[in-house]
């Protein structure tokens, strides 16, 4: 029963440690997103500022590192840590370089690590699954702009699947949202709007019409965006 105890106090403290960490850690992937999307939109000088920022907050927290995790977490962290350090390395670079473009890169390299650290330490929330809407998104783009060469509805299967995986990830956020977030206007602009789009684009797939579904790719693509923004 005392080693019972004890494992269970220990696993508690190891959760407080991530909780501790990942709450600390806010500020900082704010700035991230934040400049993501700006170097996304060509933003070098901006996107500039927030990644300063955000490696005056990486430094603080590599410091400050051993009063987060428990010893069980404690290699992982500091791996972490160092290999962020190094990205942002990477990402100043390539903002002084003008290259927005590796800049994006790398800056969605760390941001993903982090979401992976937080799955692996039981901290999954609204905005992991948010972070992963972007692939699903991707492969839409891939179907979508394939069936945009040679519109049809028997070439329509690649999109309506994609699609169809696009929704289920956007429904499966919006059931993660907290009662706050989900009651939220802005949210529920957002998330409804695009899995209205997400369904719309495969019925004008179905239907050949190739304008209609370039239209609501386009829709979409700023539906993901801008989710991934204000609750990535």
């Amino acid at each position: 029963m005392a080693l019972l105890a004890w494992s269970t106090l220990a696993l508690g403290a190891e959760s407080d440690g991530a909780k501790d960490f990942a709450s600390a850690m806010e500020p900082v992937m704010a700035n991230l997103r934040t400049a993501a999307s700006y170097a996304r939109t060509g933003n070098i000088a901006l996107a500039q500022m927030e990644t300063e920022e955000a490696v005056t907050a990486w430094k603080r927290l590599e410091t400050n590192a051993s009063s987060f995790p428990s010893p069980h977490t404690a290699a992982p962290m500091t791996e972490f840590l160092s290999r962020g350090a190094e990205r942002l390395g990477a990402v100043a670079h390539a903002l002084d370089s003008g290259d927005n473009v590796a800049a994006g890169r790398e800056l969605q390299l760390l941001r993903q690590s982090f979401h992976q650290l937080r799955r692996q330490s039981g901290l999954y929330d609204l905005g992991d699954c948010v972070f992963e809407i972007a692939p699903a998104m991707q492969e839409l783009r891939i179907a979508a702009t394939r069936f945009g060469e040679q519109p049809a509805p028997a070439r329509a299967g690649d999109t309506v699947a994609a699609a169809g995986v696009l929704r289920d990830r956007l429904q499966r956020c919006n059931d993660w949202a907290r009662a706050d977030i989900a009651e939220r206007s802005e949210f529920r602009r957002l998330i409804d709007g695009a899995i209205a789009s997400s369904s719309e684009i495969a019925h004008a797939a179905m239907a050949g019409d190739g304008p209609l579904v370039h239209r609501y790719l386009i829709e979409l693509q700023s539906y993901a965006q801008l989710l991934d923004f204000r609750f990535g």
